[in-house]
């Protein structure tokens, strides 16, 4: 296995910015909604859920990776085995099992995915709105 990196730290802060940008506007849309500016509505829904698309799949990405390096490099094994004192042993097998057992992968899965649908639908949806 290569050895584990960060990302650049300006990818982080785009797609840190992406997901709060995705976060806001589809709370925004409500408002929008409520005053009947569907346009804006509408374009709110896109940049949110493109956003979401970006964001959630980076996450998984990110988590899967985190349980690779864990599994290949038997870090829960080294722990155990190193000579750390008792409480430092405990703290990183608990942050270590934390992130292998975490299903947080799956649900940044599920929302991309979901994501990605129902950009997928709302697109189809139009075109043939349009078509018409």
């Amino acid at each position: 296995m290569a050895e584990p990196k960060l990302s650049p730290k300006w990818l982080r802060l785009v797609i840190f910015w992406i997901g709060i940008i995705a976060t806001v506007t589809y709370r925004a849309i409500i408002i929008f909604n409520h005053y009947k500016i569907y346009f804006w509505s509408d374009v709110l829904w896109y940049v949110g859920t493109i956003g979401f698309v970006i964001y959630f799949w980076h996450r998984s990405q990110i988590s899967e990776r985190r349980i690779k390096v864990i599994q290949e490099q038997n870090l829960g094994e080294k722990i155990r085995q190193s000579s750390l004192d008792s409480e430092t042993k405990e703290s990183v097998n608990y942050v270590i099992g934390g992130l292998s057992s975490s299903m947080e992968k799956w649900n940044y899965t599920a929302i991309f995915i979901t994501s990605g649908l129902a950009l997928f639908f709302m697109v189809a949806l139009n075109l043939f709105k349009l078509s018409k």
